[in-house]
C-alpha cells in the first residue's frame, strides 16, 4: 500500500517539481546575469526580489485555498462545481491583486526610508516599478495552476511554466546585455523580460482552459456557474489564513533582507545569491508539498482518513530523500558557488560562510512544509497562522536580529535564526495535523 501512496506521490510531484526547477533556473539566470553585469545591480535585486516575493508567496498562499476544494469536488466526481470554483477564485484573486499592487506601490513610494545602500536607489525603484505592473498576471496564473493541479493534471503547469522561464531567460540575455539591436537596460531589462513572459503563461492557460476538449466539463461549470456568496466566502476562508502563513515565512526572509542591507552592499550581494539557492531547495519541497496537498485532499473528499494519514507520512519520507539529495552537492560545492554569480571575491567568501545555516534549515524546511500542505490538504488552515506567527516573528526574526547585530555575528547571524523559524514551524504543523487526523 505504502508503494501505491510513494507511486502516485511521485506521478504527480515530478511534474510541478518540474515546473519548479523552471522557475529556480529563471532565479539563477536572472542572479548569474544581473551579477555578471554589475555587483551593485545584484544587490538591488536581492533588495527588490525579496520584496516582490513576500508579495508573490502571500498571493500564491490565498491562491493555494483552491486546491483543497478542487481537489475534494473532483475527488466526489463533482466537476462542474470545480468550473464554477475557478472563476470564483479567479474574482477573489483580482480582488487580490488590486490590494497586493497598493500594498507594493505604498513601498515603491516610501523605499528610500528603509535604510538601504544610497547608490543601490537609482536601479531598485525602476526594477520594482515594473515587477509590481506583473503581480496581477502572477495572481491569475495561480488560480489556473491551482485548478489543473487540484484535479491532477499537473503536467500542464509544468510545460506552461517551463515555456513562459525559457523566455524569460532569452529575454533577460537580450535586453539586459543589449542585444539583437535593443538598447543595454541592465536590471531593469530582467524586469521587462519577467513582465512579459508572465503575460504570456496566462495568456497561454487562457487559450487551454477555453479551448481543450480535456476541460469541457469545467467550463461548463465556469459559464454556467454565478459568482456567489458562499464559494467566494469559502476561498477567502480558506485562502487568507494559507495566505498569512506563507506570507509570514517569507516575512522572516524579505525582512531579514532589510536587516542585511545594514550591513552593506556585499552582504545584500551575498543574500541575494543565497536565496537563489535556498529557491532550489524551496521549490523542489514545495513541488512535492503540492502533490501532498492534493493526494490528501482528494482521499479527505472521500473521508478516508487512513490513507491521508500515510500520504502524508510517505510525502515526508521523500521529503527527507530530497534534502539529502541536494545537501550533499551544496555542501560540497559552498567555495565555488558564489563565483557562479559574481567576481567579486568577498562576495564568494561571504556565500561560503552562509552554506552552513542554510543547511541546517533543511529539514525543518521540509518538515513545515510537507505538513503544511497536509494540513491544507484537510482544510485545516487557521491554526497555520498562529503557528507561523510564533515561528517567524516570536522566534526567527528576533533571533536573526539578536545573532547579527548584538551577538556580532554579522550576516551569518541572520542565517542561524532561519532553522530555529523553520523548525518550530514544522513541528508545530506535524503536531496539529496527528492531532486532527488521530484515530
Amino acid at each position: 500500500m505504502k508503494q501505491t501512496h510513494y507511486r502516485e506521490l511521485l506521478t504527480l510531484g515530478i511534474p510541478i517539481v518540474i515546473g519548479q526547477i523552471g522557475t529556480i533556473v529563471l532565479g539563477f539566470a536572472d542572479t548569474l546575469m544581473i551579477g555578471h553585469h554589475s555587483a551593485t545591480e545584484l544587490a538591488a535585486a536581492s533588495f527588490v526580489n525579496n520584496m516582490i516575493n513576500l508579495a508573490i508567496i502571500f498571493s500564491t498562499g490565498f491562491s493555494y485555498g483552491l486546491t483543497p476544494v478542487v481537489g475534494s469536488l473532483f475527488g466526489q466526481g463533482r466537476n462542474q462545481e470545480v468550473g464554477r470554483t475557478l472563476k470564483n477564485s479567479i474574482f477573489a484573486n483580482t480582488i487580490l491583486a488590486v490590494i497586493v499592487c497598493a500594498a507594493m506601490i505604498a513601498l515603491f513610494l516610501n523605499v528610500q526610508h528603509l535604510g538601504q545602500p544610497e547608490e543601490l536607489l537609482p536601479y531598485i525603484k525602476p526594477y520594482l516599478a515594473v515587477l509590481i505592473i506583473s503581480l496581477p498576471f502572477v495572481l491569475w496564473f495561480n488560480a489556473f495552476k491551482q485548478f489543473t493541479d487540484g484535479i491532477t493534471d499537473t503536467k500542464v503547469s509544468m510545460w506552461i511554466l517551463l515555456g513562459g522561464n525559457i523566455l524569460n531567460i532569452l529575454g533577460n540575455y537580450i535586453l539586459i546585455y543589449g542585444k539583437l539591436g535593443m538598447p543595454e537596460m541592465g536590471l531593469v531589462g530582467a524586469g521587462i523580460s519577467t513582465l512579459v513572459s508572465r503575460i504570456l503563461m496566462v495568456v497561454v492557460y487562457l487559450i487551454l482552459f477555453f479551448s481543450s476538449s480535456r476541460y469541457t466539463v469545467f467550463r461548463q461549470g465556469f459559464f454556467h456557474g454565478c459568482l456567489n456568496k458562499p464559494d467566494f466566502v469559502l476561498l477567502n476562508r480558506l485562502g487568507w489564513p494559507i495566505a498569512g502563513q506563507m506570507g509570514m515565512e517569507t516575512a522572516s526572509f524579505s525582512l531579514s533582507a532589510i536587516m542585511v542591507g545594514w550591513l552593506g552592499s556585499t552582504a545584500l550581494a551575498s543574500y541575494q545569491v543565497m536565496i537563489a539557492v535556498s529557491q532550489v531547495c524551496f521549490m523542489m519541497y514545495y513541488g512535492m508539498g503540492a502533490a501532498v496537498s492534493v493526494r490528501i485532499s482528494n482521499f479527505y473528499g472521500q473521508k478516508d482518513i487512513d490513507n491521508v494519514r500515510r500520504t502524508a507520512n510517505c510525502g515526508f519520507h521523500i521529503m527527507l530523500v530530497m534534502i539529502v539529495c541536494s545537501a550533499i552537492p551544496i555542501f560540497l560545492l559552498r567555495h565555488h558557488i558564489g563565483g557562479w554569480f559574481t567576481d567579486d571575491k568577498d562576495v564568494g567568501i561571504m556565500v561560503a560562510q552562509l552554506i552552513i545555516p542554510f543547511l541546517l534549515y533543511q529539514f525543518g524546511d521540509g518538515l513545515q512544509i510537507n505538513f503544511a500542505n497536509a494540513l491544507r490538504g484537510i482544510a485545516d488552515v487557521k491554526p497555520m497562522l498562529y503557528f507561523a506567527f510564533i515561528a517567524y516573528f516570536i522566534i526567527s526574526l528576533p533571533a536573526g536580529y539578536f545573532f547579527a547585530f548584538i551577538a556580532g555575528w554579522g550576516a551569518t547571524g541572520i542565517w542561524m535564526a532561519f532553522p530555529l523559524g523553520l523548525t518550530s514551524a514544522g513541528i508545530m504543523y506535524y503536531l496539529r495535523f496527528r492531532h486532527q487526523t488521530k484515530s
